[in-house]
């Protein structure tokens, strides 16, 4: 017996999203609109561009909304006129009641932990600033707390020492658009069951990013500063300040050096290689971006410093 396809609504912003769109798309799924932020200005020039998620939508040919507003009662009305049977999230805004109840079988999230791990707007960052090793993704249905309803299916991913934000986004975007296409076939065939979190005191959270948390406390241990810049990069990148400027850092690891000095010291340990004392030792810094300059190595930024505090 043919399984009667489902019209989905499919809300989503930045590349990550662009993934599952276009896993739908090739499984054949019935994407009747597709929910986007509304276009704004971007770069040095200040141009008008779309979201990633939009320019997928019109090269496929879906209809496509882009509300201010998600409570306006003009989109709530072009949205129900799709008479769409489930909605799916990922990587968008938080949804009122009226539109993630508004489809048939409501909507559900791919969220990119572990849940109940890991709830917030920032989970793949957090992941690895906290030294974990390991994380997932989880699909669950919406409800009104954030990230709290009842999960459908899980699947877990190891994080490695080598992995930074860019190489584990990388696997969990992949990873990701076949979990939402596989919950998409469960539902569509009726195999499948949700249960709730199991919510726990203590469990770590995943708060939106602010310029405060990418700033660098030399102070912290090696391996605390390590895991935030491995965290944030290749953006927003983690950063410090010196003689007034500001220095993103993009690559470090840990090093064993038997010197003592005030922590935040850099000093060339050996030609070519840039050390940093921290809270309880060292830390090589590989790749990092003077303020004004391009992205280099470290050994290109200390030909042109020879001398260091």
């Amino acid at each position: 017996m043919a399984v009667e396809p489902l019209k989905i609504v499919f809300m989503g912003t930045p590349e990550f999203a662009v993934a599952t769109l276009e896993a739908l798309l090739k499984a054949g799924k019935q994407v009747v609109v597709v929910i986007t932020a509304p276009d704004k200005p971007t770069g040095r020039g200040q141009l008008i561009q779309g979201s990633p998620v939009k320019e997928c939508a019109l090269h496929h040919q879906i209809p496509l909304l882009q509300p201010q507003n998600l409570k306006d009662q003009g989109f709530l009305n072009d949205l129900a006129a799709f008479k769409a049977d489930l909605g799916i999230v990922v990587a968008f805004r938080m949804l009122p009641e009226a539109v993630w109840k508004m489809p048939r079988l409501g909507t559900f999230n791919l969220h990119a932990s572990l849940l109940p791990k890991y709830r917030g707007a920032a989970p793949i960052n957090w992941a690895l600033m906290n030294g974990e090793n390991e994380t997932g993704l989880t699909t669950f249905f919406l409800k009104h707390e954030i990230d709290t309803g009842d999960l459908f299916f899980q699947e877990k991913e190891p994080i490695f020492p080598e992995d930074n934000l860019g190489s584990l986004y990388e696997r969990l975007m992949k990873k990701g658009a076949d979990l939402v296409v596989r919950t998409v076939e469960a539902i569509e065939q009726e195999h499948w069951q949700i249960s709730p979190q199991q919510m726990q005191a203590n469990l770590p959270l995943a708060p939106k990013l602010f310029k405060e948390h990418c700033l660098i406390d030399w102070g912290k241990s090696s391996v605390q500063i390590h895991n935030q810049i491995r965290g944030l990069s290749p953006i927003p990148a983690a950063y410090c300040l010196r003689e007034g400027k500001v220095f993103k850092l993009f690559q470090s690891s840990l090093l064993s050096l038997n010197q003592k000095a005030p922590a935040s010291t850099w000093l060339e340990f050996e030609k070519g290689k840039l050390a940093a004392s921290t809270g309880d030792g060292w830390l090589e810094i590989l790749s990092l971006q003077p303020e004004g300059k391009r992205k280099m190595t470290a050994a290109e930024w200390l030909r042109g410093n020879p001398k260091l505090n």
